[in-house]
């Protein structure tokens, strides 16, 4: 069963991944007029507040709906998902996650508009938000498959099984194992409990408890890891220019890569970007839903900011610590183990407990987001009244995270993202006309006020 989703994930993230995604981003984002780079100022003034009205439909504010889906996506695909990147793919892989990041901004931005224009009510007539709902309501009954087809994979896919993961082999490799307190699988089994509980008491209050915890954690998780990496690149400034060199260089050789195939470094840096940022994915439009905004264009371009902060800046900053530290070429570590690895040689002594923390923050506050976004796939399936049976299905799996291997994880996980990203991508794309239309609209008007 493993070996099988392994390699479903392999293929279906080759050819297939890499026109739906980056092929489709780049169209959106030429469609767009290159409105990431155009707007990115009027983006940051939306997220300092300036246009919030508390009266608006929704759940939760703008700002709020951004720091839900930070969480989601500043994580572990940081973290982990860039020392993967660099062990399968070399350094080269890093500007591939760039270049996806920037037509990621693009896909972000039409998805998330959407998801405030096409809004739908559930069984006890709530507004929600996503591409479930986007395309029912945007694109009509018929097309109702694809919205089912999303939500049965988010359904599997939005499970924190990769966090529960690398978050026990964070806590063993640093605090235990070191001290002799490991006991193999027990330890595993007791931490994964004990992650368990700590999630339980934060999602079973809902969205709202979910996007405060969020918007309190995430600026000190970013802040965090911000001052420590900026400590380690200070130590290595010298090189920072040459490893830059290196991405691009290596980006369009593959030199560092099995045979030089440059292919092969596209594809492992889109698929860790996808992980990474979740653009063209659909998540944060289930988030970005839920805000309080009638202002779809307004939405999607505080969205969009979301794989800019995600992989242009945080991702950077993690792949230079590993290739300044020089760890990705004589070390047999994978995964959060790498970045530890290099942690550990930038600062002796205190570096690995610094990312632990950064860890420990980053897989809980997805974990919390991951269920929500699982919950809204449940209830558009069953309803209202058995989504709550959802929370009890994603807290047991997050033991079995805990305990199983993590390459089937990835891959499981990876897998599922694929088939979420096939409804979201053609209904983004069917109905990106409605967002030009509304985006010419919305600065008409701005344009008037000013």
């Amino acid at each position: 069963m493993g070996d099988l989703i392994v390699k479903f994930s392999n293929w279906i993230w080759d050819t297939p991944m890499l026109v739906l995604l980056m092929g489709g981003g780049f169209i959106l984002f030429v469609y767009s007029g290159f409105l990431p780079f155009r707007k990115l100022g009027h983006a940051i003034k939306l997220v300092q507040g300036k246009y919030d009205d508390q009266n608006m439909p929704g759940q939760i504010s703008s700002r709020q709906a951004l720091s839900a889906a930070i969480a989601a996506t500043v994580g572990l695909g940081n973290i982990s998902g860039v020392a993967i990147a660099i062990n399968m793919g070399g350094p080269g892989a890093i500007f591939w996650m760039w270049m996806s990041a920037f037509v990621g901004m693009a896909t972000k931005y039409f998805s998330c508009s959407l998801a405030i224009m096409y809004r739908g009510k559930d069984s006890n007539g709530e507004i929600q938000g996503g591409p479930m709902y986007v395309i029912e309501e945007g694109m009509g009954k018929k097309w109702k498959p694809l919205a089912v087809l999303f939500s049965v994979a988010g359904v599997l896919g939005l499970l924190s099984i990769f966090q529960a993961n690398q978050l026990t082999t964070v806590i063993r490799s640093v605090l235990l194992e070191p001290n002799n307190l490991d006991n193999g699988e027990t330890t595993k089994w007791i931490l994964g409990i004990a992650m368990m509980i700590i999630v339980a008491g934060v999602i079973l209050g809902g969205i709202k408890r979910i996007a405060l915890v969020a918007s309190r954690l995430v600026p000190f998780m970013v802040g965090l890891y911000f001052i420590t990496v900026i400590i380690i690149l200070i130590q290595y400034i010298g090189n920072v220019p040459d490893m830059l060199s290196l991405i691009i260089t290596d980006a369009f050789t593959g030199e560092s890569v099995l045979g030089g195939a440059v292919g092969a470094v596209i594809v492992i840096g889109a698929r860790r970007a996808a992980f990474s940022n979740e653009a063209g994915i659909g998540t944060a439009p289930m988030v970005h839903g839920a805000s309080k905004n009638n202002e779809p264009v307004r939405e999607g371009l505080i969205a969009m900011l979301g794989p800019f902060i995600d992989t242009v800046v945080v991702c950077t900053l993690t792949a230079l610590v590993i290739l300044l530290t020089g760890v990705w070429e004589s070390t047999e570590n994978d995964g959060v183990r790498l970045t530890l690895s290099a942690f550990e040689m930038a600062l002796p002594g205190f570096g690995k407990y610094l990312l632990m923390i950064a860890v420990l923050v980053f897989a809980l506050s997805t974990m919390f987001t991951y269920s929500y976004y699982g919950h809204k796939c449940f209830n558009y399936l069953f309803g209202a009244k058995k989504a709550d049976y959802y929370n009890y299905f994603y807290l047991i799996t997050i033991v079995a995270g805990a305990v199983v291997s993590l390459e089937v994880v990835v891959s499981f996980i990876d897998g599922m993202y694929a088939i979420m990203a096939i409804p979201t991508m053609i209904s983004t794309i069917y109905l990106a006309p409605k967002v030009k239309a509304a985006t010419k609209d919305y600065f008409n008007r701005m344009a008037n006020k000013s």
